[in-house]
Order: C-alpha cells, then sequence, then structure tokens
C-alpha cells in the first residue's frame, strides 16, 4: 500500500477526533460558555450541517480542481477553524468554528476516498478504502478518549489545538506525498453531467436513506454518552476517557468482522449488525442504572453499530456506478444527516424530562427503522432487473478510471 494512503488515514484521524471529541466534553463546554448541555449537544449537530451541505456542493465545485489542491486547501482550512475553536469567547463564534472545520472535512472526504483508490496497486482497492476509514476508527479508539482527557485536564479548547496540531502533520504528508496534477488524459478527468447520471437509480436513493437512518439512531445516543454515564450508570468521570477507549476498540471489532463478510453478503451483514444495534439501545435503555451494564453496553454499541459502516458504504459505492465522487459526498451527507437530526432527537428527549436513558430507546426506534429500509432494499434487488445488478466486485482497472 503506497504511503499516501496512510497520509490520508492519518489525516481522516484529525477529522475524525474534531468532530466526535466534543462528546467527551460536553460538560466542560457548557459550563465554560454558560450553556445547557442540549445546547452544548448542538455543536455536534452543528458540525454535521456542515458536512451535509459542503459535501455535494464542495465535491461538485472541486471536480475539475487536482485532487491535492484540494486536500491540501481543505486542510488548511481545517486546522484554521479548530484554532478559531481553541479561542472562541462565546458559543456562536465555537458554533461557526465548527461550521467552518466542518466544511473543511466534507472537502475532505469528497475527495479523499477516490484518492485512495486511484492510488492503490492492483486488486487493493478496498484494502486501499479500509486503510483510509481505519482512520476514523483508531480516531475513536485513541484520538477522542486522549482529547477527552486533555480537555478534562488542560481545559476544553486545549483538545481542539491538539487536532490542529495533528492535522498539520497530515498537510506536511499530503503537499510531500500525494501525487499531484490532472491525469494526462482529459477523457480520465470526472465530469459532473455523467456523475450525476448514476443518481437516477432508486436502489441508490433507498441506501442513502438507510445510511441516514443508521446514523441518526446512533449519534442520538453517543451525543449524549457521556453525561448518561457519568448522571445515570455512576461511572466516575475520570473513567471516561476509559470508557470511550473500550468504545473505540468495539469499532475496530465491529469494522474488522463486518468487514470480512460484507463483499459476499453485503445486505447480510447490514441485518445482523442492525439487529444487534437494537438489542444493545434497547438493553442500554433497560439497564442504564447499572455501572458495569452501561460500560459493557457502551463496548457493544461501539462494536454493531460501526459493524454497519462496511455494508452501508460499499452498497452505495456499488449501486454508483461511474459516479464515485459524488456519490461518496452525498453519502457523507447522508451519514451527517444523521448526525444532524440525531443530536436533536435525543436533546429534545431529555429536554422533555424524560433522563439521557430514553435516548436510547430513540436510537433503537430509529435503528428498526433502518433495518426495515435495509430489508425493503434486498426486496428491490430481488426485483430488479438482471441488467441492472448491484455491484459488489468492481474490476480493478475499471475502478481506476472511476476515480481519475
Amino acid at each position: 500500500m503506497p504511503l499516501a494512503v496512510y497520509i490520508l488515514a492519518l489525516s481522516v484521524f484529525s477529522l475524525g477526533t474534531s468532530e466526535f471529541v466534543i462528546s467527551g466534553l460536553l460538560p466542560e463546554v457548557a459550563g465554560d460558555l454558560h450553556v445547557s448541555i442540549p445546547t452544548a449537544g448542538l455543536l455536534i449537530s452543528g458540525f454535521a450541517i456542515g458536512m451535509l451541505v459542503g459535501a455535494p456542493i464542495l465535491a461538485a465545485a472541486t471536480l475539475k480542481l487536482p485532487r491535492k489542491v484540494t486536500l491540501t486547501g481543505a486542510l488548511a482550512v481545517f486546522i484554521a477553524g479548530n484554532v478559531l475553536a481553541a479561542i472562541a469567547p462565546n458559543y456562536p463564534m465555537l458554533f461557526g468554528a465548527r461550521v467552518l472545520t466542518a466544511l473543511a472535512t466534507a472537502a475532505f472526504w469528497a475527495v479523499g476516498a477516490a484518492t485512495a483508490v486511484k492510488l492503490a496497486p492492483a486488486g487493493a482497492h478496498t484494502r486501499a478504502l479500509a486503510v483510509m476509514v481505519g482512520g476514523l476508527t483508531v480516531s475513536n479508539i485513541i484520538g477522542v478518549p486522549f482529547g477527552t482527557l486533555v480537555g478534562q485536564h488542560l481545559g476544553w479548547r486545549a483538545a481542539f489545538l491538539v487536532v490542529a496540531g495533528l492535522a498539520g502533520i497530515g498537510l506536511v504528508g499530503v503537499l510531500k506525498v500525494v501525487p499531484g496534477g490532472h491525469s494526462a488524459d482529459p477523457a480520465d478527468r470526472p465530469n459532473l453531467r455523467g456523475e450525476l447520471a448514476a443518481f437516477r437509480s432508486g436502489r441508490l436513493w433507498l441506501a442513502l436513506a438507510t445510511t441516514a437512518l443508521v446514523q441518526t439512531g446512533f449519534i442520538a445516543v453517543f451525543s449524549y454518552l457521556t453525561p448518561l454515564l457519568t448522571r445515570v450508570a455512576g461511572v466516575p468521570s475520570g473513567m471516561i476517557p476509559g470508557v470511550l477507549l473500550l468504545f473505540g476498540l468495539g469499532n475496530l471489532v465491529g469494522i474488522t468482522l463486518a468487514g470480512r463478510f460484507a463483499d459476499a453478503r453485503q445486505l447480510g451483514t447490514l441485518y445482523v449488525a442492525l439487529a444487534g444495534t437494537i438489542l444493545v439501545l434497547a438493553s442500554l435503555a433497560l439497564f442504564a442504572g447499572s455501572t458495569i451494564a452501561a460500560v459493557a453496553l457502551a463496548f457493544g454499541l461501539g462494536l454493531f453499530g460501526m459493524a454497519c459502516a462496511p455494508s452501508m458504504n460499499g452498497r452505495v459505492f456499488s449501486l454508483a456506478g461511474a459516479a464515485p465522487t459524488l456519490a461518496s459526498s452525498v453519502n457523507v451527507s447522508a451519514f451527517n444527516a444523521g448526525n444532524t437530526i440525531g443530536p436533536w432527537l435525543g436533546g429534545l428527549v431529555i429536554a422533555g424530562g424524560l433522563g439521557y436513558a430514553s435516548t436510547a430507546w430513540v436510537g433503537a426506534a430509529v435503528a428498526v427503522g433502518a433495518l426495515a429500509l435495509a430489508v425493503l432494499s434486498g426486496v428491490a434487488d430481488r426485483r430488479s432487473r438482471p441488467t441492472e445488478p448491484v455491484r459488489t466486485d468492481v474490476p480493478t482497472t475499471e475502478l481506476a478510471d472511476m476515480a481519475a
């Protein structure tokens, strides 16, 4: 695997840390800026809104630019946004900084996956994508717990400065290692009209809707996991980084196991992951008052929640045909539609006096809806014409042409 793919993964590590570290610091941010915890939770939604809107728009706007230009520009803006977040004197400025960093993250994700595929050697495109997405998984294992620990001991602002520093390392790596320039053949360059044509597929939109629902249910709980653990389960605040590390390890196990089966059994793997998610969330709602149960279920949430990702990403990619860049960007938007709605739903039931454990019931209900859409996708596949198969194994040479 080329070094450049690992550099992209390192950049994704910093992006993922910035997106989710705020969930472990909600009490500190809320107390410092004199807002409620549900209001502080909207900082997660603010980031998601920037990703939701920015991914397809920036993907289309930068489609003709060399990918290296987009990647380096996105990282530079991301660094500036995190520095602004660190010095923000009030909540509105912090919210604005989160949106700015989200736009930069969206621009990076919009081209990063296609770049990884383009750089991968023959027969290794799936592995290249796994390495890049692995940066997000590692951010949950190391970045978020470490950022939470830094934020608890040095102040939440220090966590954003650490993230900016990590992104700076990624920026230097991209400048030095990722190839620049356009393809020599103009026919190989991305075409906006051609990519938009792929969105005529109803099955693609159904897959995107499933992604949005899965993420909505997951993030409705994860956004408020820290106060649920400390205020309901009785977990000491000093143990929260350790629990988040356990959650991240669940992510790693989940994506590794699901990745082994998703290519051959795309929807079947998703069915199992969603059923496990529903069971974990219902159990969390019922046993949130038990410290041991809540900690164990945090691991389960990480495991089954991340196990959904390989099937969802693979399905969107295989249904996208010749539109890898825009389809990837719209899938990012679908994820972040969930990241936008989830914290709002969780905050709604908390503000209504139902308690932090009620977020798990919300997540379980939404996950049931996602499972229903996944089953509907299976029905749509069986009814589709033989000339319109779901492409679960695209030849490497064709992927190279698609990603050019």
